[in-house]
């Protein structure tokens, strides 16, 4: 039952945020046709420094929200009192954040200097209004709200940079509308104006909710260091040309990220759901393993599609690419199990762990770039964000054992070193028929070890379609 649950709402979403992924893969052969990689680069640093910003303004008070909301559930009294004191921190927060922006910008030239502040707002917004939409456990309003959001980039980017040719501008204000869209329909759609009644503003609460939330700031910012310092280093040292190369290679590897988070969007809810349950440990380690198990065989397939996709989506200009790809994936997987115990860590309000494990990625992200950047160029930042992931999925392994049992199954660790040696030598080979041979190698790899799986979904799925029939 509990796996059923876990799939059904990861299913609900998945369709939600995917639709929203294939949409920005398929604007890429429109920016990388229409800006130069100087400005791609400058909306990619952009948009890394308004992902900095969000978590500092918030005080990471959406996961606060998400997770007092679930234990509120049924309780109308409390959750009105909780979107009270969310929508008060909220509207300080911005408006302090907005004071502050315009007083510093006005010393200090920014390029695009309105068009941040305006995704800065409205990303907090939707990031804010989306996390009230899970505590609800309103998956399909939460599914829908991504395919709008998907729908309006994809007619803002062509009306923006295609028929006014606001390039760089364009690309950002277009973002910028689609969290602006989402965060309306969600607010008027839940009906979240019901909620705001600032009579009920609690001090306590509010301190007990920051309390949650505060040490995630930490945390936010340690993700961002391992993720973005890369381009802040590359934007200094190689230039923004350089940092649009590497944008473009992360993009594909940020397919793995995004499933991650769409699943971990379920599985932050079932694990603080089912934390205390007698059968937890088994429980949690079927779970890892499964999940462990889809998106190495997602990472593997991932390098093997590679040589047959880059061309189809990226313009000739941006081929310099190509070659940072597996690191980065291979970092991306490690990410994944990364994840799937910050969430244990979460359901059992262990925040400051999440951020003491974050924070060291972040200094061997940093250190390695840093001092291999000049030698090494874009191989340092992909290098340096494998090695990061890497150092930090073993750390939170052993860590994790402190609080939950986790078994991973032995002959997964040498399987998954045997295909990604494969698919990885096979892809720098780029000989055409070694590429279809690797491909052939990464889906036969992808069924094998995801036989169980596969038949079990087959099985749920054939007995629905077998009563629904009768």
């Amino acid at each position: 039952m509990k796996k059923r649950q876990l799939l059904k709402n990861t299913l609900i979403i998945f369709f939600g945020k995917v639709s929203t992924q294939l949409i920005s893969y398929f604007l890429l052969p429109l920016y990388t046709a229409r800006l130069i990689k100087s400005e791609y680069g400058l909306v990619d640093i952009i948009q890394t420094y308004v992902t900095l910003f969000v978590p500092i303004i918030t005080l990471e008070l959406e996961m606060s929200v998400f997770r007092y909301l679930i234990d509120a559930r049924g309780e109308e009294k409390d959750t009105k009192k909780l979107m009270s004191n969310n929508f008060y921190i909220l509207g300080i927060s911005l408006l302090t954040f907005s004071l502050l922006y315009i007083l510093v910008t006005s010393f200090i030239t920014i390029p695009l200097r309105w068009f941040i502040l305006f995704d800065v707002i409205v990303c907090v917004l939707s990031g804010n209004f989306l996390q009230i939409t899970r505590g609800f456990g309103k998956t399909v309003d939460y599914a829908i709200s991504c395919i709008l959001t998907g729908i309006t980039t994809i007619a803002s980017n062509i009306i923006l940079i295609v028929h006014f040719n606001m390039q760089a501008n364009g690309m950002i204000l277009s973002m910028a509308i689609a969290n602006l869209v989402c965060a309306l329909y969600l607010f008027f759609r839940l009906k979240m104006y019901r909620y705001i009644d600032f009579s009920l503003v609690d001090k306590k609460l509010i301190k007990d909710m920051n309390k949650y939330s505060i040490p995630l700031i930490p945390n936010g910012i340690s993700w961002w260091i391992v993720n973005a310092s890369d381009r802040t280093i590359i934007t200094y040292a190689l230039g923004s040309a350089a940092n649009g190369l590497y944008a473009i290679s992360n993009k594909f590897p940020t397919i793995i990220s995004s499933l991650t988070g769409v699943f971990n969007l379920s599985w932050s809810e079932s694990a603080a759901l089912h934390i205390n349950s007698p059968d937890r440990d088994e429980f949690f380690s079927d779970i890892f393993n499964t999940v462990i198990k889809l998106f190495t065989a997602m990472g593997a397939g991932m390098i093997a599609c590679m040589p047959f996709l880059f061309p189809i989506f990226i313009n000739a200009e941006y081929n310099d690419a190509y070659p940072y790809i597996p690191f980065l994936v291979l970092g991306t997987v490690f990410n994944v199990a990364i994840c799937l115990y910050s969430q244990i860590y979460l359901a059992k309000k262990l925040s400051k762990q999440v951020a003491s494990t974050a924070v060291l990625g972040a200094v061997i992200n940093v250190v390695i770039n840093v001092i291999f950047i000049k030698k090494l160029g874009l191989y340092a930042a992909a290098i340096s964000t494998t090695i990061s992931y890497f150092v930090m999925m073993i750390y939170r392994h052993f860590d994790m054992k402190k609080y939950v049992n986790i078994t991973i199954e032995k002959s997964l660790i040498l399987k998954t070193i045997l295909i990604f040696t494969v698919v990885i030598y096979f892809y720098y080979q780029r000989n055409l028929y070694l590429n279809i041979l690797s491909l052939a190698l990464a889906v036969i790899y992808s069924i094998l070890l995801n036989r169980k799986f596969l038949l079990e979904t087959y099985e749920n799925i054939a007995k629905k379609l077998f009563s629904k029939n009768k």
